[in-house]
């Protein structure tokens, strides 16, 4: 007898405008799992398609939803995966474009686990584990609970503090080559509510245009490019326009002339720049003045895909972004999305 079950995740934006390292969004393209029992297989076998169907590893020791997965499991008194389980993924979003892939499979593999385990793990408990994978709450949080998402990390006790900052490569160990049941069997329990967050309202007018340009940029190479430390009248102009921006893009109607100069930022997207041909006149040259129904434009996440939000002129707006990327000899391909619901698991 076979029984099978759907995980979904959606890909995600974080940074939004001001927000480096605060806020995120969900969005409407997916990492879908189909998982099903009754295979013969004692470790689950993998199946993948859609994009990066020709790099992802199909090992279960070293994919990263299914390494994730036996975190969760072994954390929980599960020493191994249950036997005769089947995975196929389609993936709809792109590698190292700065739209959350690897906070989209954490996510699956810590669903994925909690669903195997019948660990019945709240949203919260949740999103302990996947803190303990990427460290950084926007994309991740994002990802777990959909919509317009702020979080951030807790203060916690020396103890907690110790236990949630163990390293990655004991978190989620490079399995060898001869890994089995017996290897890594005590990983670290990730303490309880390492990050919390909150849902901002959103107006459902606002759709994200995503113009995705065809080359990666590695989040390590896009973080070794900011400072150390900030001057006090650059953060001052973030935190300014974050607080307005966290309203703004829930009020009916949406203010351009508002919502546009609180996506602005000083704090990653003038240090990126050089990564990204196109960016600095993509931000300036494009304004709702000169394309309306445009609200604001932003680097998603470490980049390189530009997100614009409108409410109407998609094609305009996507069009002199692409004129501008083809000026650097780049190409791109470019999406309308909606605000996307958090993960789901459905029998």
């Amino acid at each position: 007898m076979t029984n099978s079950f759907t995980i979904r995740v959606p890909a995600t934006s974080a940074n939004i405008g001001p927000g480096f390292d605060v806020v995120g969004l969900s969005l409407s393209l997916y990492l879908t799992l189909t998982v099903t029992t009754g295979e013969t297989s004692t470790l689950p076998v993998i199946t993948y398609s859609g994009e990066g169907a020709d790099e992802v590893p199909l090992d279960p020791y070293r994919n990263l939803m299914t390494r994730v997965a036996l975190y969760v499991l072994r954390c929980n008194g599960h020493r191994a995966f249950p036997p005769a389980i089947s995975i196929h993924c389609h993936n709809q979003i792109p590698f190292g474009r700065g739209l959350g892939s690897s906070g989209a499979a954490v996510i699956a593999g810590v669903l994925l686990g909690d669903s195997l385990g019948k660990l019945n793990l709240s949203r919260e408990r949740m999103l302990d584990y996947a803190l303990m994978v990427e460290r950084h709450p926007d994309n991740v949080t994002a990802a777990l609970v959909g919509g317009f998402v702020g979080s951030y990390l807790r203060e916690l006790d020396p103890q907690a503090t110790e236990a949630a900052q163990v390293p990655l490569s004991e978190v989620l160990p490079e399995y060898p080559p001869d890994a089995g049941e017996n290897w890594g069997l005590s990983p670290p329990v990730p303490p309880l509510g390492i990050g919390h967050y909150v849902r901002f309202k959103w107006n459902s007018s606002i759709k994200a245009v995503a113009i995705i340009p065809r080359f990666e940029l590695s989040t390590a190479k896009a973080r070794a490019v900011l400072p150390e430390s900030y001057s006090r009248k650059d953060l001052v102009f973030n935190m300014q326009r974050l607080a307005v921006l966290t309203t703004a893009l829930g009020q009916t109607p949406p203010d351009p002339e508002l919502i546009f100069e609180a996506m602005k930022d000083r704090v990653h997207q003038p240090y990126r720049k050089t990564l990204i041909p196109g960016l600095p006149a993509v931000t300036s040259l494009i304004t709702p003045a000169s394309h309306p129904g445009l609200l604001g434009i932003c680097l998603s996440g470490a980049g390189p895909t530009i997100l614009a939000l409108a409410t109407h002129n998609f094609d305009s707006i996507a069009g002199k972004i692409q004129e501008i990327f083809q000026q650097e000899q780049i190409e791109v391909d470019w999406k309308i999305l909606e605000v996307a619901g958090g993960s789901t698991v459905d029998s």
